[in-house]
C-alpha cells in the first residue's frame, strides 16, 4: 500500500496560499496554468445528496496548487506520441523524458471527434493520467498528481457549504459549466464559462475528473468521530476509482460539489485487446483530469512509488 506522504505533511504550512504560476514545460513552448488553493478545513459530503455522499463531516487538507483548467490536448498530446513531443521540443528530447514510458497508440480517435485544441484531454485510464504525471515530473522537476478526493472537493467548494459553489440554485449551473442542457452533447474549450470563487474554470462539467482515490461507498463513515486530515483512500484494485464534477452529459444534480461517481470496466467493453489497454477507455469520452503539486514536495521514495507503480492487468 502506497501511505500517503501528505498525511505527515507540516501543519505550518496549513494556511499558507501558493502563488499562482504559470508552468513552463521545459524544452518546448507550452505551458499550463497552476492556482494556489490555501489549505483549511471544511465540510465534506452533502446531507441532501446520495447516501455514498454521507455523513457530511470535517476535513482539513493542506495547501496545494492546482490547475486552473482541466488539461488539454495541447499538452496532453506531446506526452502521447514521440514524434509530436519531438516537433515540440527546441533541441533534443532529454534521456529521462525519453524514458518514460508512454501509451500504446489509440485505435479511435480519442477527441470522438469532438475536437483538440483548447479542448480538455479524455478517456485516458487513472494509470494513464499518473504517467502523464511522471511525463510532467521529468520535463519539469516539479511532483505533480492527480488530487485526492478531499482536496478536489475542498477546491471546487471554495470556501463555500452550498450543492454548488454558487449557491443551491442549480438553474445557474449554465453560466459555470457544460452539462447536459446546454453542451450539445460534446465538450468545449476550457475556461469559457465563469470560474469558481478561487479562479478554477470547468470544476463542474466539460469532463469528469481523475482523483486517485479508490470508490469506497461508505468511506466517510470512517470519519464520524474525528477530523479526517488530509484523507485517501489508497488505490489497491482496478475498479473503481472515483472521478467528480460530471461532463458534458451529466445532469446538474450528478455535477454537485459533492457528487461522487465510480469507474467502471464497462468503459473499455469495446476494447478488443486481450488483457484489455491499461491506457484507455474507448467508451468514457466524458473522462479527463486536473493537475495537483502540493506546496511540500514528498520524499523521492514516495514520487517513485507514485509514479511507478505497476498497472494492475484488466482482463
Amino acid at each position: 500500500m502506497l501511505i500517503p506522504y501528505i498525511l505527515a505533511a507540516s501543519s505550518v504550512f496549513a494556511q499558507e496560499k501558493p502563488k499562482a504560476y504559470k508552468q513552463e514545460i521545459t524544452g518546448t513552448k507550452l505551458s499550463f496554468e497552476m492556482q494556489g488553493i490555501p489549505g483549511g478545513t471544511f465540510l465534506m459530503g452533502s446531507k441532501k445528496g446520495k447516501p455514498d455522499e454521507q455523513p457530511v463531516h470535517e476535513v482539513k487538507v493542506d495547501s496545494f496548487w492546482i490547475g486552473t483548467y482541466e488539461v488539454i490536448w495541447d499538452i496532453y498530446e506531446p506526452f502521447l506520441y514521440k514524434d509530436l513531443e519531438v516537433s515540440h521540443n527546441v533541441g533534443a528530447v532529454a534521456a529521462n523524458v525519453d524514458a518514460v514510458t508512454r501509451p500504446t497508440k489509440p485505435y479511435l480517435d480519442m477527441t470522438f471527434g469532438m475536437g483538440k485544441e483548447g479542448q480538455p484531454a479524455l478517456a485516458m485510464t487513472h494509470y494513464n493520467a499518473i504517467q502523464f504525471c511522471k511525463w510532467l515530473y521529468a520535463r519539469t522537476g516539479e511532483f505533480y498528481r492527480l488530487p485526492t478526493e478531499a482536496e478536489w472537493e475542498y477546491a471546487c467548494r471554495a470556501g463555500t457549504t452550498t450543492e454548488f459553489s454558487f449557491g443551491n440554485d442549480e438553474k445557474k449551473l449554465g453560466d459555470f459549466a457544460w452539462y447536459d442542457a446546454n453542451s450539445d452533447g460534446k465538450t468545449h474549450k476550457v475556461g469559457a464559462k465563469k470560474p469558481n470563487p478561487w479562479g478554477l474554470y470547468d470544476m463542474y462539467g466539460n469532463v469528469s475528473e481523475w482523483t486517485y482515490d479508490q470508490y469506497l461507498p461508505e468511506f466517510y463513515a470512517s470519519f464520524i468521530d474525528t477530523k479526517a486530515s488530509n484523507p485517501v483512500a489508497n488505490p489497491e484494485k482496478l475498479y473503481p476509482m472515483v472521478v467528480r464534477g460530471g461532463a458534458y452529459n451529466d445532469t446538474a444534480t450528478d455535477s454537485r460539489s459533492a457528487a461522487r461517481f465510480p469507474s467502471d470496466p464497462a468503459w473499455k467493453q469495446l476494447d478488443p485487446q486481450i488483457p484489455k489497454s491499461n491506457w484507455w477507455f474507448p467508451e468514457a469520452p466524458f473522462v479527463g483530469l486536473r493537475l495537483l503539486r502540493p506546496l511540500v514536495k514528498p520524499s523521492q521514495e514516495y514520487i517513485d512509488a507514485y509514479y511507478n507503480k505497476a498497472p494492475i492487468k484488466d482482463l
